[in-house]
């Protein structure tokens, strides 16, 4: 067993490597030196150890930056004393900087890169596999993708029959096809027929938590019609619900 310390310090890297690639994939989709938001300037890579402001301009760290390096260690000391089964608590520790990537990257871009799916995908099949065995894996990878796809077609079609409807063009979708990936790594995580449940969950909270956001945004008075919620963190839920709460395994 790991003195706690060392779930500490394994945290923090995942943390400092979280807010690095969310920074830098988004707009390069590449292993990059990082640019200061405000004046493109190469960035030290104490900007993110240390929060060293930028040499050029003075920018500091955002609030997410702080955010990510204070919850992720946080996250790896709770894992420590609560492993989920499918990965135990170092496995655990990296599916925990994969979902920060997503997550973040998710929130403030609305997107799912296709590489960093396919990392998830080559992860999902090695765990899931080691849990469930390659057929109960695959089929889940298969069902989940498969699912989500169908409904990525069905808003595709309800986004065209409001633009036909209303006379203009919509630019927003229901889904993205990030999350159709997504939908997939769960299946491949949680195998089947656990993929299932990890689906219901997903679209459940998914819509229970963008009703009292829409919600507030009525009271804020800043509602906009078809306004795009990201969905990668809803997946993410239900593969961390049915992990924990229906202890697949």
């Amino acid at each position: 067993m790991l003195p706690i310390v060392i779930y500490i310090i394994l945290g923090l890297i995942g943390a400092w490597a979280v807010n690095y690639l969310s920074d830098v994939l988004p707009l390069y989709r590449n292993f990059v030196s990082p640019t200061c938001p405000d004046c493109q300037s190469r960035l030290d890579w104490r900007f993110y150890i240390t929060f060293t402001p930028c040499s050029e301009c003075g920018a500091k760290p955002s609030r997410r930056h702080w955010f990510v390096v204070l919850v992720l260690p946080f996250m790896a000391v709770l894992l420590h004393y609560f492993p989920p089964a499918v990965f135990g608590s170092i496995g655990g520790i990296v599916w925990l900087g994969y979902f920060g990537v997503i997550v973040v990257i998710d929130i403030e871009h609305r997107l799912i890169l296709h590489p960093v799916s396919l990392v998830g995908a080559i992860l999902g099949a090695i765990f899931g596999i080691r849990a469930h065995g390659i057929v109960n894996t695959l089929i889940g990878g298969l069902a989940g993708f498969g699912i989500m796809l169908g409904f990525y077609y069905l808003g595709e079609l309800f986004i065209r029959w409001i633009s036909r409807r209303r006379g203009e063009e919509f630019q927003e979708v229901a889904l993205g096809f990030g999350d159709v990936n997504l939908s997939g790594i769960m299946g491949l995580v949680l195998g089947w027929p656990g993929v299932g449940g990890g689906l219901i969950f997903a679209i459940l909270a998914g819509g229970v938590i963008s009703g009292l956001y829409l919600l507030l945004q009525l009271v804020r008075k800043k509602y906009q019609a078809f306004q795009a919620l990201p969905y990668g963190p809803f997946i993410i839920l239900g593969t961390l619900a049915l992990l924990y709460i229906a202890k697949i395994a």
